[in-house]
């Protein structure tokens, strides 16, 4: 199944991103279970969100790679919408 987590940062937390951004891109690289992902942009260009899509077993699943996720055990999200998503194109 695969999965979407659509994050929003606190607002001001662009410095934490920085901070974590490396760690955060390991643990992508190394779950094996991340199909897409990066950052959303503001209209300056600066990094304000993740979007990301998980190829998962279960929900669950989903769940404890977003635990695990640098970014999130840094407190950077404000919000993560965590969603079952269907693949039609691309």
């Amino acid at each position: 199944m695969r999965v979407t987590l659509i994050c929003q940062d606190k607002p001001g937390a662009l410095q934490t991103r920085l901070e974590n951004r490396e760690a955060h891109l390991a643990h992508i690289a190394t779950s094996g279970v991340v199909e897409m992902a990066g950052p959303f942009l503001d209209e300056s260009g600066a990094m304000t969100g993740s979007l990301i899509v998980l190829s998962v077993a279960s929900l669950d699943e989903a769940k404890a790679w977003a635990a695990a996720d640098p970014y999130a055990k840094a407190g950077l999200f404000q919000s993560v919408d965590m969603r079952e998503w269907k693949k039609v194109i691309g």
